[in-house]
């Protein structure tokens, strides 16, 4: 298992901008709280799944098995 950032560099870029502008949580949810903080709380349950495969919910990280 790997932990990839998504290789399109503007989303990245995006992201980063957004994350610095709220502190930390994902721009991409409306409530900020310690489940909304990057890397989110969703994102974190998925990587613990054995066969998921895919992107964060804001598309900077990429799980690949």
């Amino acid at each position: 298992m790997k932990i990839l950032l998504n290789e399109d560099k503007a989303i990245v870029k995006s992201v980063r901008e957004g994350l610095k502008r709220t502190g930390g949580y994902c721009p991409y949810m409306l409530v900020k709280s310690e489940d909304t903080k990057c890397m989110c709380r969703d994102f974190r349950n998925k990587i613990a799944e054995p066969e998921f495969e895919g992107y964060c919910h804001c598309l900077m990280y990429y799980k690949k098995r």
